[in-house]
């Protein structure tokens, strides 16, 4: 019922810069806190950053000043803003959103694809 659809990933040069978007589709009625996360080989997947509906803000803080998240409640979007990527960055990056769907569906969390981020040294 709700799709998650990231973009904008890639191979970069360290200290370059990388902007991730993830927009959500579907049986929408509220959006709650929307994420990011990664998960790099041989590792558990973590949160990089995360934004409620309130626009309360949360970082890891490997990417704290590095990174900011950002989202447009019209669009149902959240983004990422990736500044002075480094190698230990390199991972699969996953949107992620809490979704209130009405009383069919409910309320679920829901995950995108995941998107390729490479950075090389």
């Amino acid at each position: 019922q709700v799709q998650l659809v990231e973009s904008g990933g890639g191979l970069v040069q360290a200290g370059d810069p990388l902007r991730l978007s993830c927009a959500a589709s579907g049986s929408i009625l509220s959006i709650y806190t929307m994420g990011w996360y990664r998960q790099a080989p041989g590792l558990q997947r973590e949160l990089v950053a995360s934004i409620t509906d309130g626009s309360i803000t949360n970082y890891a803080d490997s990417v704290k000043g590095r990174f900011t998240i950002s989202r447009d409640n019209a669009k149902n979007t959240v983004a990422l803003q990736m500044n002075s990527l480094i190698p230990e960055d390199t991972a699969v990056y996953y949107c992620n959103a809490d979704i209130w769907s009405g009383w069919r569906y409910g309320r679920r969390n829901y995950w995108g694809q995941g998107t390729q981020v490479t950075v090389s040294s």
